[in-house]
């Protein structure tokens, strides 16, 4: 059976039966055509009721699932020729964050995002999707690139933060943040930037100044994740659920607040189910994006993007 949430199990459990019927009806050359057309009629049925009603906190379990497509997954599916390159020419290359040039239908973009691994030996690799302060400065090296060849920046978010060892803090870990945030705020070029998994803290808005900020269904963004938002206010980890239900980090919460352009519909039950159908429609949003921008001149890319983030946020004003 493949993976699945907890909150997923009663689908699993009428397909384990579907898949059991189905078996029997070969072996024992019975009919059971009706049985199973109903149990498959129950299925799309609770499928909808699940899927179409989730919680914040699902939507969390969602984004992590260990299935979900990558960035170099989506990179593979969404471009041609992609040239990875490496190195911050400082300190080293972070595998935590991949980069390079590619063609977006026969258009030169610059293409970067987190990379967190399958399994284990992946994931210690990638430091489970947690750059350094020398993949933020690949990745802010990688967009001055761009903006010298005049090249569109796609960045893909999913991240559960900067890593915050000792070693990332005595190399310059907020540095390096702060940096890639004032410079991608007057970066000539456009930046696409797409949160495909989780988009948490500074680790996230460190390729994620863009133009227009793209958000999957089932996806959440946030200044701290929900557990880490738990342990400090209530001093509760395990609180996690609740805090994910009260902060408003949702692909629907944020579009309603303003902070996201658009979201970006998922498969039924999550952007696992197929990687490809899901790479077809965010391939769409990416490419209205580039269009709309394609006039612009550069005063008015930096002028497009300054307005956005000044306009995010409501307040009142009282005169006494």
């Amino acid at each position: 059976m493949k993976n699945y949430l907890e909150f997923e199990k009663p689908i699993y459990e009428l397909k384990g039966k579907i898949d059991e019927l189905i078996t029997y009806a070969e072996e024992s050359e019975v009919d059971l055509t009706e049985e199973i057309a109903n149990l498959q009629e129950r299925v799309s049925s609770l499928q909808d009721e699940i899927y179409n009603n989730l919680t914040p906190w699902q939507r969390v379990q969602i984004a992590r699932h260990p299935n979900r497509p990558t960035t170099l997954d989506y990179i593979d599916l969404l471009f041609d020729q992609f040239i990875e390159l490496h190195g911050d020419r400082y300190f080293s290359d972070d595998q935590a964050i991949v980069g390079g040039i590619a063609k977006f239908k026969d258009m030169p973009v610059t293409v970067i995002g987190q990379q967190r691994g399958r399994d284990t030996k992946e994931n210690l690799a990638r430091n489970f999707g947690m750059p350094n302060p020398e993949g933020y400065r690949k990745a802010l090296r990688l967009m001055k690139q761009a903006e010298k060849f005049n090249r569109p920046v796609i960045t893909l978010i999913d991240t559960k933060g900067a890593f915050p060892g000792k070693g990332a803090e005595e190399r310059g870990q907020s540095r390096a943040l702060a940096h890639n945030l004032f410079e991608m705020a007057g970066l000539k070029v456009p930046i696409i930037s797409i949160v495909i998994g989780e988009g948490a803290s500074g680790g996230a808005l460190g390729i994620g100044v863009g133009n227009h900020i793209h958000m999957l269904e089932n996806t959440w963004f946030s200044v701290i994740a929900p557990e880490s938002a738990a342990a400090l206010l209530w001093k509760d980890a395990t609180q996690g659920e609740y805090a994910a239900n009260t902060m408003k980090i949702t692909a629907p919460d944020l579009k309603e607040l303003n902070i996201i352009d658009e979201i970006v519909p998922e498969i039924k039950g999550g952007a696992h189910h197929n990687p490809s159908e899901q790479a077809n429609r965010l391939k769409k949003i990416i490419e209205r994006s580039l269009k709309e921008f394609s006039t612009y001149t550069e005063e008015m890319v930096v002028e497009q993007r300054y307005v956005k983030y000044k306009d995010i946020g409501v307040f009142s004003e009282v005169n006494k």
